[in-house]
């Protein structure tokens, strides 16, 4: 009658510290990449004279420039259709999921 019947056990010691181990190097690996890398607010960005480095300066010319703000329609009628299917998928993975533990829990 109970033939199915299995008893849950703890993870042992050893599982745990491993876990612990993984997600300390992590946090380890992420704080390492943090520090290593520079802020690009620390970059110098060197200002040519008036014959500087980069040969003499020719006087600007005037160019108008007309910007018309907004993204157009297209774009976000595709950001709109990636987030509605990003939305979609994460929906059908979780009910999979959910349905999947829900079948394993009544068959014990």
């Amino acid at each position: 009658m109970f033939t199915s019947f299995t008893r849950r056990t703890r993870p042992g010691a050893s599982a745990r510290l491993r876990r612990l181990i993984a997600a300390l190097t992590v946090a380890a690996g992420g704080m390492l990449a943090w520090a290593v890398v520079p802020a690009a607010s620390a970059a110098t960005i060197p200002v040519p004279g008036p014959a500087g480095a980069y040969g003499p300066v020719t006087p600007g010319i005037t160019v108008r420039t007309i910007t018309v703000g907004g993204m157009p329609g297209w774009q976000i009628t595709l950001i709109a259709i990636a987030a509605a299917l990003a939305a979609a998928a994460t929906a059908v993975l979780l009910d999979r999921t959910r349905a999947t533990r829900r079948s394993v829990s009544a068959t014990r």
